[in-house]
């Protein structure tokens, strides 16, 4: 996926693992309304004016009615929002990482070392799961085996 690391246009992108989603609509034609952004999504109208109001999303472009118009990086951005939430960071953390995004590229530095801890963090939870998974493989060989083993007539 390609996210562009900061508001203004001129700036770098980050190239994630992931292929990039597609777009509903080519770049230059790209103005969503909040309820296409909730459809393409899945996130709440709520939720996407809540991330703009705590400085989660940068600004949105309005209508000359006020209406809120979405582009293709706005898209971008609420995709990598979305991988930062389901790495758990805390939103006070995703604000602050949005707050650099936007003061430019001398923050790279400080962006990284929140990134870098995050995956230290998700690191650790996917330890803890894969101990739980043995725990719970272990579990289920046992009661497989229970199954299958020979009744003992009482005596």
């Amino acid at each position: 996926m390609t996210v562009m690391e900061s508001i203004p246009a001129t700036t770098a992108t980050d190239i994630c693992a992931s292929a990039p989603p597609a777009h509903p609509r080519p770049d230059g034609q790209d103005r969503y309304t909040i309820s296409e952004v909730v459809a393409f999504t899945g996130l709440t109208a709520h939720t996407l004016r809540w991330y703009e109001r705590i400085g989660l999303m940068p600004h949105v472009d309005r209508s000359h009615t006020g209406q809120r118009r979405f582009t293709n990086r706005d898209l971008d951005w609420l995709t990598f929002v979305g991988k930062l939430r389901l790495t758990g960071m805390p939103v006070a953390d995703m604000v602050r990482y949005a707050e650099l995004v936007r003061e430019g590229e001398h923050t790279f530095e400080e962006r990284q070392e929140l990134l870098e801890a995050t995956r230290r963090d998700v690191r650790a939870r996917i330890a803890e799961l894969q101990g739980t998974l043995a725990v719970l493989d272990y579990k289920i060989d046992f009661y497989a085996g229970a199954r299958r083993a020979p009744e003992r007539p009482c005596a």
